[in-house]
């Protein structure tokens, strides 16, 4: 016998059945959007919009080299790729580019867990700044153009240092660079920092060295050794700098007349970390303490741009900006420590034991994303099972989550978030999310690696920050993200 249908007028039944088609197509839609119907949250991207991110085909006019914009100065900020000659092993010059950043890494781990200073003037301290690849080989690191005295200056920016320094000449060892040497016999406004000077004496008691000056006790002597073997030597030294148009006399800064190490073509190194010494703190009269970044995904003809000063979240094509609260802590200095709460992939909320202690740094010289071992493999575990339509690959250097893309145009790419304390959250552009080992996808591995021990401190390497303003307000204590568009061409 057949059921009983309700004695409805042909008009209501068509009306009816209309919104429940209605309603079907929003939520395919709605699933449609980011690319699932299955309750899980992925993008359906091209190859191309994953090594490169899927906003890189919006075409914006490009910025000037540097300028002032709503009472900050804005600096062009690029992917440094100096290297001489072609590559002539792309997975040989790739295990390199890995290999220095595990390096760094290292060094960090065992600077934080010695907890001293991170910026020393003495040949028997340790310090830290960016590894790169080296001299004659690309870089995965950031520059910027300054100007000191009368020259420009093409330099590193990085968070996890604070001297800023450049190579000089009289230069009794020095590495390869595309910008001729700083000559301070040619600037009239170069001052050599004196051995006898209450200036040198603070410096040494900020920094916790107990070593004596140079041997002819004339000049302000510095030395920073890092965790690779690079360093940099020379005299603390006063000179006019230039950001964007805006100048400021007697900065401190390092002329480097001994440097050996992965700095690439590079002049030398922008510290942007927290002490005394470091360029945020020396200008904080003209710019109050903030600065941020936006950092492009592609290498080659397009540019990003540091900003000191200002109010970042009216930045144009940002979205607002949330912040989260900065972990202080004194006795490891420069760093710029958050708290990690959790971590969704697909939008599945990661289980771990590591988020109980979720300290972790953010660094512009780090690379790759580091996590301690629990939260790693909770997110691997995750990312492997919602990734799992697509064949694997073996692993390469430190990634060893690794897929053979080569016989896809298109693939679903799970969203990757981060979330930090006062739920604020940072979702990963597609491009930060894969490191691209081989050329035509054959070897597609993700971009985040395990540290060893669980007890080790996470960083947020710069792979994963692309396409993001990042903003630090070292006076309000507080980190702020907004999705940007970074990569202007």
């Amino acid at each position: 016998m057949a059921s009983a249908v309700p004695n409805l007028p042909s008009s209501m039944f068509s009306l009816m059945h209309h919104h429940r088609l209605l309603l079907l197509l929003s939520l395919l839609l709605i699933a449609a959007s980011v690319g699932s119907v299955h309750g899980l949250e992925e993008k359906i991207v091209t190859l191309h919009q994953l090594q490169w991110g899927d906003k890189s085909s919006s075409r914006i006019s490009s910025p000037q080299r540097s300028r002032k914009e709503k009472g900050a100065i804005v600096l062009e900020i690029r992917h440094h790729s100096h290297y001489s000659g072609p590559i002539k092993n792309y997975n040989d010059y790739l295990k390199k580019l890995l290999v220095s950043d595990e390096a760094r890494v290292s060094s960090l781990q065992s600077q934080i867990s010695n907890a001293v200073p991170s910026n020393v003037y003495k040949d028997s301290l340790q310090a830290q700044i960016p590894l790169t690849s080296g001299a004659k080989l690309q870089t995965l690191n950031y520059i910027v153009t300054i100007g000191l005295g009368s020259k420009n200056m093409t330099v590193i920016v990085d968070t996890g240092s604070d001297l800023t320094w450049v190579q000089c000449k009289p230069c009794f060892d020095c590495y390869n660079q595309e910008d001729p040497l700083f000559d301070p016999s040619t600037s009239s406004s170069y001052q050599a920092i004196p051995c006898k000077s209450t200036t040198c004496d603070s410096l040494r008691a900020a920094t916790g060295s107990t070593g004596v000056c140079g041997s002819n006790r004339s000049g302000c002597n510095y030395a920073l050794s890092y965790g690779d073997g690079s360093y940099t030597r020379g005299v603390l030294s006063r000179e006019r700098i230039d950001l964007g148009g805006t100048t400021m006399d007697s900065f401190i800064f390092g002329c480097g007349q001994s440097n050996r190490g992965l700095f690439g073509g590079t002049s030398g190194l922008m510290g942007l970390g927290r002490t005394q010494l470091s360029l945020i703190s020396q200008t904080h009269d003209q710019f109050g303490g903030i600065f941020s970044y936006c950092l492009p995904t592609r290498l080659y003809n397009s540019s990003g741009s540091l900003v000191l000063g200002g109010d970042p979240s009216v930045y144009r094509n940002s979205t607002p900006i949330s912040y989260t609260r900065m972990i202080l802590d004194p006795q490891q200095a420069p760093f710029y420590f958050l708290n990690l709460t959790g971590v969704q992939v697909g939008g599945v909320a990661l289980q771990a034991s590591g988020f109980s202690n979720g300290k972790i740094l953010i660094d512009s010289g780090t690379v790759i994303t580091r996590l301690v071992p629990s939260v790693y493999n909770a997110l691997k575990s995750e990312f492997v099972r919602q990734f799992s339509g697509y064949p694997s690959a073996p692993g390469f250097s430190i990634l060893d989550t690794c897929f053979n893309l080569s016989s896809y145009e298109e693939v679903r790419v799970p969203t990757l978030r981060l979330e930090f304390e006062g739920g604020v959250e940072l979702n990963v552009d597609v491009s930060g999310i894969f490191y691209f080992v081989k050329k035509d996808a054959s070897q597609v591995c993700l971009a985040i690696a395990s540290l060893t021990y669980e007890d080790q401190v996470g960083i947020i390497g710069n792979y994963q920050q692309k396409n993001h303003r990042v903003v630090y307000d070292t006076v309000g204590s507080e980190l702020g993200f907004g999705e940007e568009i970074c990569s202007y061409s």
